[in-house]
This record gives C-alpha cells, structure tokens and sequence, in this order.
C-alpha cells in the first residue's frame, strides 16, 4: 500500500524539474545516433525522430495524467503499485531499479572510456577503479547533502551540456547543404519501424525524472508541464541536430558512428568544434549520472516506505538534509560494483525490455485511475478521452512484439523470479514471530 511520504520537502518546481527531466533524456545517445539512424533511412531520417517523438509523446502524457494524480515519490512505481496493487507495485519497482542500474553502469563506463582516449592510463587497473568509485561516490555525497544542490547539480549539467549542441545547431546551418536533406521516396513502414524502435529508446529518462514526484512543488500541474516542456525540447533539439548533421556530411554521415556530432562539429568549426563536442559528450554523459543518483534511489526509498522491500533502513529520511541518505548510498554502491565489474552485459536486454514493460503499466495505470476512487480525480486528464491511452498501450505491444524470442525469454524468467521472491516476502510476512 502507498505510503505518503514524510520527511521530504517539496522544493522542485517547473524549471527544475523540466531541467532534471530533459537531463537524463539527453545523455550520451544524441552524440551517436545521427549516424546510426542515417544508416537506416538516409536523408529520410528526420521522419523517424518526428514518428517516435510522437508516438513518445503519447506515452508521456500517460505519465502526466498518472503523475498529476498520483503525487509521491517513485515515479512508475508509485502509479502502477496505486493503480493494481503490491505485485504490480512490487514487480515495476524492481525492474525500474534494476535498468537503471544497468544503464548506469554502461554510461559510466562509456564516460571513462572517453576520458581514456585522451588519457590512456585510466584504461584500466586502479586508475579507472579509482575514477569509478570518485564518480559515483562524489554524486553520492551532493545528493546526500540536499535536494537543492542535487538538483542545482542538474540544472547545471542540463545548460552546459546543451551549449555546444545549441551552437551546433545555430552556427551549422551555414553550412547545410540543401541537396543532403533531399529524399525521393518515403521510407518503408517496416525500416520506419525498425528504426523508431532504436529512437525509442534515445527518448527515455521521462520515467526516471520524475521519480522525485514527493518532492515537487503542486504537483498536480508542475508534473504534466515539465513533461510536456521537456519532451517538446527534446523532440525540437533532436530534429535539428538530425537535420544539421545530415545537411553538412550528406551520404557521409554513417560512417562517423563512433562521434557523427565531433565529425559536424570539425566541417563547422574545425578542430575546436570536434574538441567542444567531444567535451560535450562527457559533460552530457556525467549529467545523465548526476541525474540518475539524484532520481533512481527514490524507487528504493519508495520500495521500503511501502514494504515492498521489507528493509525499513532504506526509507529513513536523514535528519539534517531531509534526504533518503541510505537508499542512495545503496543504490549507488550497486551501481559502482556493476560498473567496476563490467559484467552487466548479460542482462543489458532484460534492462532495455523492462522500461516498455514499465510504459506499458504506466499507461494502464491511467485507464485504471481514471476509474478509482474520487481520491485521484482532478489533475491533468489527457484530451480525447481513452484515445491516447490505448494508443499508447498498442505502440507499446507493437515495440514489445519486435523483441527476440531469447528477449522474451529472459524477461519473462526475471518476472518470474521476481514473483517467487514476492511470494516468499508475503509468507514471511504472515508467519507468526
């Protein structure tokens, strides 16, 4: 059963949220996938951010609608756990916590990777052991401290990181070549699809964002704005960067997937532009963990205030900084082992199937809301009436029937798992002391 949650203060607004939202979206995705997509569809690549920003769109505004509704922290946990109760509830939180540890490690590893292109000695051995643990420690000790210098962490990391990208955008279009964005004929429904499915995923991190909904400032029309602003943003900034990329490199584009965005930035600027986004890719890279130290451990905190996680540790709330301190020293500290050990690839599947399984009951979520008690009526409602849910819940199916048969499997085994332990916790529960 939701708890409401005590000890948190509401501190975040709009901006801060929007910022903390558009953030975790723009993470080190964008510095690769204007090659990736060109690669699929050419100069025709444009038509597929625009479809996936869409039916994206849809997905988003489920969370809105359930995030107006159903205001304490924890994210689509908190509206799947309100909405069908403690598996459900139990279910979601584990796979939101686990593909965003898993994510986590990836993009740490990716940063110190970067780094060590330059300087080679944090390849390996104690040098990247050490830089992994300042990392994550580091985020751990500002997001300990308080909400506010978390969060002003956030902001600061969203504008820096979206600097160089804004002056790539506004400077290259000097140099975008008419005849690159030209294309004869409209891509197949299927390539389309194939490829909105990549782009799927460049557009995720809304769920993750606004996890810290316990301690957002009214709720109930801050949530739905700062989705709707921060998506618009994304949508709008990853177009244009698609169309600049593809206007200045042309048929060359897919060949630069490792940095296609330093590669525009070189015709641009010359060497200073490939060295800004360069920069650029690790400042957005340790923006993306600035913002998931700060939201991920919510879902922890969430878990044990609801005894779902039978561990009541992890729902304390720190006296000084009114932060839940133990929940993100844990989370984080399972994130540095992934990412030290570098044995998370196994499951990298699992962790990308489960964020589509968690859309999909966020979007249910609405529809059951919708008709529950007066106690989540009011808020942001979605226009049209069922129109977007279904919708949404039917792009959802669509991704999901797209996944392997070895996906599938392995997702349907991590539930099941997942329902063995919840059975077990419930015996414990009810077995006299």
């Amino acid at each position: 059963m939701i708890k409401k949650d005590e000890g948190l203060k509401r501190r975040v607004g709009v901006f801060g949220l929007s910022a903390n939202i558009i953030n975790i979206i723009i993470g080190s995705g964008i510095f690769v996938l204007p090659a990736i997509v060109a690669s699929y569809l050419g100069a025709s690549s444009i038509i597929a951010y625009l479809f996936c920003g869409l039916l994206m769109a849809m997905v988003m505004l489920c969370f809105a609608e359930a995030g107006s509704k159903v205001t304490n922290t924890g994210g689509p946990y908190t509206y799947i756990e309100t909405a069908f109760g403690d598996y459900a509830g139990f279910v979601a939180g584990f796979f939101a916590v686990g593909s965003n540890l898993f994510a986590d490690a990836a993009v740490s590893n990716a940063l110190v990777n970067v780094i060590a292109s330059a300087y080679p000695i944090f390849e390996n051995g104690w040098p990247r052991f050490l830089f992994l643990f300042i990392l994550f420690y580091g985020l751990v000790y500002i997001n300990v401290i308080g909400l506010k210098q978390g969060m002003g962490l956030v902001k600061f990391n969203t504008i820096v990181k979206l600097i160089p990208l804004l002056l790539l955008i506004t400077i290259g279009f000097k140099d975008v070549s008419v005849s690159n964005l030209y294309f004869q004929n409209m891509p197949s429904l299927k390539t389309l699809g194939e490829t909105s499915l990549i782009l799927f995923f460049a557009f995720q991190g809304c769920e993750t964002g606004i996890i810290v909904g316990g301690e957002v400032v009214n709720p109930k029309r801050t949530i739905p704005r700062a989705i709707l602003i921060s998506i618009t943003a994304v949508v709008v900034v990853y177009v244009l960067i698609q169309t600049v990329s593809q206007g200045v490199l042309g048929d060359s584009l897919p060949n630069f997937k490792a940095a296609p965005l330093a590669e525009t930035a070189k015709v641009v600027f010359g060497h200073f532009g490939y060295m800004l986004l360069i920069v650029g890719a690790v400042v957005s890279m340790f923006g993306y963990m600035s913002g998931t130290i700060l939201n991920s451990p919510r879902i922890v905190y969430a878990l044990s205030r609801d005894k779902v996680i039978p561990i009541k540790a992890l729902s304390k709330i720190h006296k000084s900084f009114a932060t839940p301190h133990i929940a993100i020293i844990i989370y984080a500290t399972i994130g540095f082992i992934l990412a030290v050990s570098g044995s998370f690839e196994q499951l990298a599947v699992i962790a990308s199937s489960s964020m589509l399984i968690l859309y999909l009951g966020v979007a249910l979520s609405v529809m059951k809301l919708r008709k529950s008690q007066k106690d989540y009526t009011g808020g942001f409602k979605i226009p049209g009436g069922w129109a977007v849910p279904v919708l949404a819940i039917a792009i959802i199916l669509y991704f999901l029937s797209s996944l392997s048969a070895h996906e599938m499997i392995g997702t349907v085994a991590f539930i099941g798992i997942l329902t063995l332990i919840f059975g077990f916790i419930k015996f414990l529960k009810k077995k006299p002391v």
